[in-house]
């Protein structure tokens, strides 16, 4: 069962590829992909356990040395399963909170007074444009907060579908690089950050030129190799034209809405509780908002701006994809495949800088998160004392905290997840609200991202040599 949830999981991941050609949607596959792989692992807990195990495994047999086997499922059912749906369930509500407040600011017309002040029809001007507010605004923000607010944007700006996918690929590029080079701007910097491995001001220090070269790299390209089309903006129903919103609401709700998602980092600094909190408290107030200001609107308005409506228009079959694809990635993990493939890497290849672009790779198939948490898991914190005690302290020290390792690890966790569209949350998001397809991305922005991939890595290299 060991080597059958690998196979399982590849095809999983087939289908989810070949999404349009079969015809099946991807959440459908990715659904049924994530059960099938915990009821595989249930079956062949024993064998499982003799090919390789996370640490929970490890406390588990310690404090149960004679466990059988209905004991191992029962630890399955009730522990392993429902601690990584603990954690799925804080992206899945943060995701939900982010895309309702985005609809929110969207049905206010909010997004108008942003989409009025950029007036080119020029492709050039517009990709540099919006490619530098993704990377700057993800950094403050998070890559799939933004990429949620950016393509919400993209709809009113560009109505062709071929020039909006490509966009929309440069903006998933852009929040992808743009959260590597911020301790809050991604789940991996997150983690490291609050692991100890890095320091806030530090990784922003090295990290930020490679990620800033990750993106100018695609965007360059596109713009001396690729047509330049004259960009045509989405025509204005006679429903939309008609206002139902003063000027001030349209200010008011995007501000709110803005300030909604800008303070959910804070929250999390102040409070030190889960990210979706705080994005759940900024939807309650934005909601209360509604109530208050349209109570004295005509019905038909009132209905129309209710966020009881708006919540229809939340996208959720890309929600439960979303699920399914970390629930699978969640038995590898639990199960060990990810933890043998992390050991593998140590001892097979053992230079930091082709480990971490190689899991910068493998996290554009597998999630980033439990790549990096292997990888932490690993190696640790190297501290002053073990550094002095050491056998080979030259190589340890890139494991102290703000080491060459932990934040190449951080530039590569965050930035190679863009190489293919389900490698982020970022693409995901973007894949389920413009439905783009997986082969035409792998066609037109995967070349472009493993190219401005390498080069930030080039540019870290030389950074870490020079300095």
């Amino acid at each position: 069962m060991f080597i059958f949830m690998i196979i399982l999981f590849i095809l999983g991941y087939i289908a989810i590829a070949l999404e349009h050609p079969i015809k099946i949607n991807k959440a459908a596959t990715a659904l049924i992909l994530g059960a099938l792989m915990w009821v595989a692992y249930m079956l062949g807990l024993p064998g499982i356990l003799n090919q390789g195990f996370n640490s929970d495994w490890n406390i588990f047999l310690t404090a149960n040395p004679g466990a059988g086997y209905s004991e191992m499922m029962k630890f399955v059912g009730e522990h392993e399963v429902l601690f990584h749906l603990s954690e799925i369930a804080a992206i899945i509500f943060f995701l939900l909170g982010a895309m309702t407040i985005v609809e929110i600011i969207d049905q206010h017309q909010g997004f108008k007074v942003i989409t009025d002040k950029i007036r080119t029809t020029n492709f050039t001007r517009l990709i540099w444009i919006i490619a530098f507010i993704t990377f700057f605004m993800s950094a403050v923000l998070d890559n799939l907060t933004t990429t949620i607010v950016m393509v919400a944007l993209l709809r009113k700006l560009v109505s062709d579908r071929e020039q909006k996918w490509l966009i929309a690929g440069l903006i998933i590029l852009s929040a992808n690089a743009g959260g590597a080079w911020s301790p809050i701007g991604d789940v991996t910097t997150i983690m490291l950050w609050i692991g100890g491995q890095i320091t806030a001001v530090n990784i922003i220090l090295k990290v930020f030129l490679p990620s800033l070269v990750s993106i100018l790299i695609p965007l360059l390209i596109i713009t001396f190799f690729f047509p330049k089309p004259v960009i045509v903006r989405p025509k204005v129903s006679q429903a939309d034209q008609r206002e139902i919103n003063t000027a001030g609401e349209r200010t008011g709700f995007l501000l709110l809405g803005m300030g909604a998602l800008l303070f959910v980092p804070v929250f999390k600094t102040l409070t030190h509780l889960p990210p979706f909190m705080g994005m759940l408290l900024g939807l309650g107030v934005l909601w209360l908002m509604t109530e208050l200001v349209h109570r004295k609107k005509p019905h038909e308005d009132q209905r129309k701006l209710a966020v009881s409506t708006i919540l229809a228009r939340v996208d959720v079959p890309t929600v439960l994809f979303f699920l399914g694809i970390l629930m699978a990635v969640a038995a590898l993990s639990s199960a060990g495949q990810l933890n043998l493939l992390s050991k593998w890497l140590d001892q097979k290849v053992g230079d930091i800088y082709v480990i971490n672009l190689i899991i910068g790779v493998l996290s554009s198939v597998i999630d980033n998160v439990p790549l990096v948490a292997g990888a932490m898991g690993m190696y640790g914190v190297v501290s002053p004392d073990m550094l002095t005690a050491a056998a080979n302290p030259a190589y340890l020290q890139n494991f102290v905290q703000d080491g060459l390792f932990w934040e190449f690890l951080a530039y590569c966790a965050g930035t190679g997840g863009s190489i293919l569209i389900i490698g982020s949350a970022a693409g995901v998001a973007a894949m389920g609200l413009e439905k783009i397809d997986f082969i035409w991305y792998l066609k037109k922005i995967s070349w472009l991202a493993l190219i401005g991939y390498l080069a930030g890595a080039g540019v870290y290299w030389l950074q870490a040599q020079v300095i």
